[in-house]
């Protein structure tokens, strides 16, 4: 599963690739945004991303995309 995160005042997103559900994700940003702490995911080589839930813009969840190599025209 691909997760992006927005964070605020930063330039870049946060992207990581989670071995777990988008409903595992899902519910792991609803109860950190819940409790008011951090957001904590891992990602699927066993690094942990650790965000402060204050300073979320966004988090989006979704399958990852192909990536597209080549001049060939779709």
């Amino acid at each position: 599963m691909e997760v992006k995160i927005g964070v605020q005042h930063a330039m870049r997103e946060l992207t990581l690739e989670s071995a777990q559900t988008a409903d595992a994700v899902a519910k792991a940003v609803a109860k950190a945004l819940e409790a008011g702490g951090t957001l904590s995911l891992e990602d699927d080589k066993g690094r942990r991303v650790i965000i402060p839930v204050d300073k979320l813009a966004y988090v989006e969840i979704g399958e990852p995309s192909a990536r597209r190599v080549g001049f060939g025209a779709l």
